[in-house]
């Protein structure tokens, strides 16, 4: 009989905080309770890969292509990516990325909270989408200047770009991302790079990649952290002559 009565009185101890959470499951902390045991649960870090690559430029310890999703395959879940990049820009355009929740893009988004990790686990592999876009963007629009040895050109193509686009490239560029954007930029530049037919070259191909785009990351970064607004012609030159000049010269 005591043995029967210790086992109930267990029971009873071990459903208390269901019933406490069902009884109250429209209260905030009911549902801050059940998201972080069961939807954390659903949507873990991505795995990062850190195998070796052929280059300096490939084996860093994690790429944005970890974080990057596949494409949506139907008209909805097309719709609410397009809802949910449209809102961080939107956000980006207010605040840092530091200081936006995945609950105001969300909100911003006009989709449900739980809906978010469906397409994303994170809000940072959010802006890994939009920065692998944004580079290759870029890259494309400044490449065949560069190839054809206009490097002025090409520099103040590239930074007339990152000053329109300025508080997005602010976020990529000197937030808590920027190392995986630094390494997702000297890959886009890699592939293309290796890809492209040039001239023989006094630099091998993949270094040739990783130093340039490397290097106009590191200086993108330091214009737009300036407190005081430095001239984009100016910053364009430095790029163009310590930099792409080098570079491109046979």
């Amino acid at each position: 009989m005591v043995a029967c009565k210790w086992r109930f009185f267990t029971l009873v101890v071990m459903a208390l905080p269901l019933v406490l959470l069902l009884s109250n499951w429209h209260s905030p902390w009911a549902q801050n309770v059940w998201k972080q045991t069961f939807t954390a649960r659903k949507h873990k870090q991505p795995r990062i890969d850190i195998s070796p690559g052929r280059c300096y430029g490939c084996h860093m310890a994690a790429t944005l292509s970890t974080y990057t999703k596949d494409e949506p395959s139907d008209a909805r879940q097309i719709r609410s990516r397009k809802a949910l990049t449209d809102a961080l820009l939107a956000l980006l355009e207010e605040k840092p990325f530091d200081q936006i929740t995945i609950r105001e893009i969300s909100a911003r988004a006009k989709i449900g909270y739980a809906t978010f990790f469906r397409h994303y686990p994170t809000k940072e592999a959010l802006l890994g989408d939009i920065a692998a876009e944004e580079i290759a963007k870029l890259i494309s629009m400044t490449t065949p200047l560069m190839l054809n040895r206009n490097s002025e050109e090409s520099t103040r193509l590239l930074c007339a770009y990152v000053d329109e686009h300025r508080k997005l490239w602010s976020a990529l560029l000197t937030g808590g991302a920027a190392g995986l954007v630094r390494e997702e930029f000297i890959r886009q530049l890699r592939d293309v790079v290796m890809t492209a037919q040039l001239d023989e070259h006094w630099l091998p191909a993949d270094l040739t990649a990783m130093y340039g785009a490397g290097a106009t990351f590191d200086l993108l970064a330091w214009w737009l952290a300036q407190e005081k607004p430095y001239p984009l012609e100016e910053i364009a030159s430095i790029i163009s002559r310590l930099v792409i000049e080098p570079l491109v010269r046979k």
